[in-house]
């Protein structure tokens, strides 16, 4: 098993905004054009206009609807790799393929020591690994390390690809381990949450919820959904931060 290390010089990962988040999908698509060339490039494809399609994406975007007092509402809800500080991908790894660096706490994958055992996926509870079926090993989000150390690039490009494609400005990059960069600010400031704190892994990646705190979530007369909230989950950690 591969050993976690117990600090790191920095803490590099994404802030992201749900109340600016309007579902564009241009995180997903930038991600995905990027990355097919990059460190974990190719992104298989596989039978993308016919039956059984299937593919590699290291960002999702869900949609959830929610009934309030002033009415519905509608959240969007990006999801990738959190670069937990405690990531039970990297604990059950047997290979060692799975690994935190030191320098800046982003979790990789080896390729060439991955032997594609998806225990890494049934470790982690949300859900950010992707097995290429192509290749036979599993990736994940890099946060652009081929880009944020691009020194080919403008420093203001330096920064991971969904970053720089967000037109809302709802996605925020920088180092969460340093107390007074702009992105620690703005978790201090908007009260960002971790993930389902409750697992222990403590994300790296941070949320804020919306600003507007009028309208409490109503009750929904639908007892499946209210059971599939109950589990908690996505939609149970959503339903209750936009709840508070």
């Amino acid at each position: 098993m591969t050993c976690i290390p117990a600090h790191t010089e920095k803490k590099l990962g994404l802030v992201i905004d749900l109340d600016t988040c309007v579902g564009c999908q241009g995180c997903v698509t930038s991600c995905k054009e990027w990355n097919t060339g990059g460190s974990m490039a190719p992104l298989t494809d596989l039978n993308p206009y016919d039956g059984g399609v299937d593919g590699v994406w290291f960002n999702r975007v869900h949609t959830y609807e929610q009934t309030t007092e002033m009415g519905g509402r509608t959240v969007h809800f990006p999801r990738s790799c959190l670069h937990c500080e405690q990531p039970a991908c990297v604990t059950v790894c047997p290979t060692g393929a799975s690994y935190k660096r030191t320098s800046d706490g982003i979790v990789l994958v080896d390729e060439d020591k991955c032997i594609g055992c998806k225990l890494c996926s049934w470790a982690c509870p949300y859900g950010a690994r992707e097995f290429d079926v192509d290749v036979g090993v599993m990736k994940k989000c890099t946060l652009c390390v081929d880009r944020i150390y691009n020194e080919n690039l403008d420093q203001e490009d330096r920064v991971p690809a969904c970053v720089a494609a967000c037109p809302t400005g709802a996605r925020h990059f920088g180092d969460l381990g340093d107390p007074t960069s702009a992105v620690s600010q703005l978790v201090a400031e908007r009260e960002g949450v971790d993930l389902m704190p409750e697992l222990g892994y403590r994300p790296t990646n941070k949320y804020l919820p919306p600003r507007s705190r009028h309208g409490r979530a109503a009750a929904t007369p639908d007892p499946k959904l209210d059971a599939i909230k109950a589990e908690g989950g996505f939609l149970g950690w959503v339903d209750r931060m936009l709840s508070r």
